[in-house]
């Protein structure tokens, strides 16, 4: 349902009702100005706070009225109790920061949800590809392919698994942005902080070709700007990025193995492979907290095992093979 519909819905069911959602506005207007917070992670807010309303506004015309319970019999909704543990963790922890804001902001006397607890989501590492597997994937488009497309295709997988660049932010550079001389790419980030990452010669030949086999066919006034379009001359959405690296994902029978970060999760761990300290992949990946980083150490370890399970003559996948040959 829509952000939209579910206003209406709200609205519907009794006018005194849309001051809950005059107070969701101000809240939103605060991630967004004082929080900085991304354009998916106000979407987020704004779906998870207006499903929360249109569960309370059935008895409740102010958010004085809310109480814990209230929050409780929410929580034991059939379609809440089935939602992953991220997804149930994310909506407590959404409407957790909206009543401490109400609070702070003196529009209710006490925070019903400051003692909800929020659920413990399990840590499960990401999915990355082999060293193997990225080199293959990434030179898929120009392998099977010498269309403008291919070329466009080619210079996107290549600048993500080389800079690490987030969807978002790989589909948000303008030309200005890059800058094939020195080889560096300039982003921003989570809260609009602003990081310049360097990539390697391939990744700017990719780009090179792209510049001049694509972008200078299909550009036109709406894109001046914008570093990748499409055919039709507008900037790349992200889910179409997405709809091209699944294509290139099933080509090669790695679509199992992708989920929308994997290139950015394959391009830290493949750096803590080859040697480079922690706090420069953090730097790069652009996290605030370096705990966040820590989780491509764990990978690393497993990325070893695997890598001497299937090299290592005595290893446990080849033991069958050499019992065979003996």
């Amino acid at each position: 349902m829509s952000i939209y519909y579910l206003k209406m819905e709200i609205s519907n069911n009794t006018k005194s009702c849309l001051q809950l959602t005059i107070y969701i506005d101000q809240f939103i207007d605060y991630l967004s100005v004082e929080r900085a917070a991304t354009s998916n992670t106000i979407k987020s807010y704004k779906i998870d706070l207006l499903q929360f309303t249109r569960f309370i506004s059935k008895d409740k015309a102010s958010w004085k009225q809310v109480s814990t319970d209230d929050i409780y019999m929410f929580m034991k909704q059939p379609n809440f109790t089935s939602m992953e543990s991220s997804t149930k963790s994310r909506k407590l922890a959404t409407i957790r920061s909206f009543f401490s804001f109400l609070h702070k902001d003196e529009i209710i006397d006490f925070d019903p949800a400051q003692d909800i607890k929020t659920y413990k989501s399990k840590n499960h590492l990401p999915k990355v590809l082999s060293i193997t597997q990225a080199l293959k994937l990434i030179k898929t488009p120009l392998r099977i392919s010498t269309t403008p497309t291919a070329f466009r295709d080619q210079a996107m997988l290549q600048l993500t698994y080389a800079s690490g660049l987030r969807v978002s932010e790989l589909v948000n550079l303008d030309i200005d942005d890059i800058d094939l001389t020195t080889q560096r790419v300039r982003c921003l980030g989570k809260g609009n902080k602003e990081r310049i990452i360097p990539f390697h010669n391939q990744a700017k030949i990719s780009i090179y070709e792209y510049l001049n086999k694509f972008r200078s066919q299909y550009k036109n006034i709406k894109s001046n700007k914008a570093l990748f379009i499409n055919i039709r001359g507008s900037r790349l959405t992200r889910q179409s990025f997405w709809l091209i690296i699944k294509k290139y994902a099933a080509i090669n029978e790695m679509s199992d193995e992708m989920t929308p970060h994997t290139l950015r999760h394959s391009f830290a761990t493949h750096l803590l492979l080859g040697g480079a300290p922690i706090r420069h992949v953090q730097e790069l990946l652009g996290h605030a907290n370096i705990a966040t980083t820590q989780i491509y150490t764990h990978l690393t370890k497993e990325f070893i095992r695997e890598e001497y399970d299937q090299s290592h003559p005595r290893s446990k996948l080849n033991n069958l093979n050499i019992i065979k040959e003996s």
